[in-house]
């Protein structure tokens, strides 16, 4: 299910470049969860505001609410590498798909700041080690197709994401956990170590890039919430490259929702329990898993599921997110969960208070109207 051409997200804003979080917490002098955290809630259609810290958490939650969380871990998936006839250029890489080929991104030199929209069919690029030096046993890998088709780039300047297929003496695999680094981009102050891009709920390898709404949480906070009656179940879903063009779908991602996490949530529901999804990737994995009465059952596979007006969620009731750009599609999914009006309302207090956007940024809580989401979901 893809989104349909020329949607834009109904919340409005323009977010500044002084916005950006340019570093992890910890190297701003916070801790992981010295995070400021949004609580925007509705009840009968009047939306309040709170403002604090992220172990606020807690407050908003109780017993009998479901917290859904993305147990993947984040990879190595960037690294460097020479384009024949252009240069150096940085190699962003997806996912590897089932027929052995993987999806690659290719952006600028040194800072993978903007995308290469030139590339073209049959170019080859040879990756290079993790100083930049090209290896002996460096594998080439040769662009065989648009991905996941021609025409992909809402722009229509080019295509920015590739199949590719690698050739070498040592395979792309290998070569990513000996020289890979993880993905990151010129907004960034510096370089971080991968474990800069985890999360406490990360046990299963294999997302190109931070399930970050997540990162936050700490152990600590874990325990005071699972003390207190609050559910964690986990989802798996291994993300793709998040640097998606304005109007651009997410692309198909691996996920499964076991049979107990599908038990847990329908239990949950049943009894009254709201439950909130972390993130936009936790949403997208127990909605895949979701029939259109809204019963979650065992799945596991590839989605391609775009949550927006055209499939809104079935039984996701809150989210906790960091903060997207306006033309994001991501931006759909959480209008889908919080509704157009809290969302809005969220964004402009974000905004009002120079809350910091992007992976290493400030987070909310949305927590809609359980009655009127009921309704819109019936």
């Amino acid at each position: 299910m893809t989104a349909r051409v020329g949607e834009r997200p109904l919340t409005r804003f323009r977010a500044t470049d002084d916005l950006t979080a340019d570093a992890p917490p910890e190297a701003r002098g916070l801790s992981r969860d010295g995070v400021r955290l949004l609580v925007a809630s509705e009840q009968d259609g009047a939306v309040t505001v709170e403002h604090g810290t992220f172990p606020a958490l807690g407050r908003h939650l109780g017993p009998g609410d479901v917290l859904v969380v993305n147990n993947s871990a984040t990879v190595a998936r960037e690294i460097d590498g020479r384009l024949a006839a252009r240069g150096a250029v940085v190699i962003h890489v997806g996912a590897e798909l089932d027929d052995g080929s993987w999806v690659v991104e290719l952006r600028t030199a040194p800072d993978a700041g903007r995308p290469v929209l030139d590339a073209a069919l049959g170019d080859e690029i040879v990756l290079a080690g993790r100083h930049r030096r090209t290896l002996r046993s460096s594998p080439t890998l040769r662009l065989v197709a648009p991905y996941p088709e021609p025409g992909s780039s809402p722009s229509g300047s080019g295509n920015r994401l590739w199949k590719a297929v690698e050739s070498g003496s040592s395979g792309l695999g290998e070569h990513l956990a000996a020289h890979g680094r993880p993905i990151a981009y010129g907004y960034l102050r510096a370089r971080f170590p991968l474990a800069a891009y985890q999360t406490v709920f990360g046990t299963i390898p294999g997302s190109a890039e931070m399930a970050s709404a997540a990162r936050p949480f700490t152990t600590e906070l874990v325990t005071s919430l699972v003390s207190a009656g609050v559910v964690i179940v986990p989802v798996t879903l291994h993300t793709g490259l998040s640097s998606q063009e304005s109007g651009e779908a997410p692309q198909p991602e691996r996920f499964a929702v076991s049979r107990s996490a599908a038990a847990v949530v329908n239990a949950a529901k049943a009894v009254g329990g709201r439950v909130v999804a972390v993130g936009t990737t936790a949403t997208r994995a127990l909605e895949s898993a979701t029939d259109e009465a809204g019963v979650v059952s065992a799945a596991a596979g590839w989605t391609d599921l775009v949550i927006s007006p055209d499939r809104p969620v079935r039984v996701v009731g809150g989210l906790v997110t960091g903060w997207h750009n306006s033309d994001a599609t991501h931006l759909l999914l959480v209008e889908s969960v919080a509704g157009p009006n809290l969302t809005q309302a969220a964004y402009d207090a974000a905004l009002s208070r120079h809350y910091a956007w992007h992976e290493f940024g400030d987070s909310a809580l949305l927590l809609p109207d359980r009655e009127a989401g009921e309704l819109s979901r019936g």
